[in-house]
């Protein structure tokens, strides 16, 4: 059965352009030319995989991406004309999976298509609760579930796989390259500063303090520790 993907843009002819060409690798495609409308028609078809652009009259997309956090972990790749630091940050922090900007690189699309969807359909090792810091910390991989200090936070599927990553390491250095290379495969072009993206966004939602980490330790030059304590 071929795999749904969402294509929400207001640009009509942006629409049809990506719609083509993923249609011919043989994905099923629904489109939308607002936030609105593609939060109802997300809701009704369930989606494998939402495709979104930022600059939408009416709801943007740093929104549309919010409100589908609350919900689901469904991949998410933003496509947009705003390409500076701060928005690529904003975008990755948000619980989006990647973020390409415009104009469209097609083999570039193509592939970041694939590979987050083979992340999104890779199986975890769900037979434990992890938990550290006597409960402050709790990984519920059975139901894919964050606890930190007594409350459930939702993570987007990269920032999930990365944290379970780490935590089954737990006290060992894993080298950026690694992390790089497992949670987007070898072939991304995340680089280290996209990792520190997601290892700052992880912070903010697990930490107590995210100036004063506890359990997401930087190793300078070398990558991240994760902490039991």
């Amino acid at each position: 059965m071929a795999e749904t993907i969402l294509i929400i843009d207001d640009h009509e002819p942006m629409l049809r352009l990506i719609s083509k060409l993923l249609e011919s690798d043989g994905y099923s495609i629904l489109t939308a030319q607002s936030g609105d409308e593609g939060i109802d028609l997300f809701h009704q078809t369930a989606p494998d995989l939402v495709i979104l652009d930022v600059m939408m009259p009416g709801m943007d997309g740093w929104e549309v991406c919010r409100r589908l956090r609350k919900t689901s972990f469904v991949p998410i790749i933003f496509l947009t004309a705003l390409g500076s630091e701060n928005d690529i940050v904003t975008g990755l922090t948000g619980g989006a999976d990647d973020y390409l900007t415009k104009p469209i690189r097609k083999d570039e699309l193509r592939a970041r298509v694939a590979a987050t969807l083979r992340r999104a359909r890779m199986p975890h090792e769900q037979t434990d609760v992890l938990r550290f810091a006597n409960g402050d910390l709790i990984i519920n991989q059975t139901e894919q579930k964050v606890f930190a200090y007594g409350k459930e936070v939702l993570l987007s599927p990269i920032e999930y796989n990365l944290l379970v990553f780490l935590a089954e390491r737990a006290g060992r250095i894993v080298a950026t390259q690694l992390l790089s290379d497992t949670i987007w495969g070898s072939g991304a072009s995340v680089g280290s500063q996209g990792v520190k993206w997601y290892i700052w966004s992880l912070r903010q939602k697990i930490e107590a303090d995210s100036q004063e980490p506890r359990f997401i330790l930087t190793e300078r030059g070398k990558g991240y520790r994760f902490s039991p304590q």
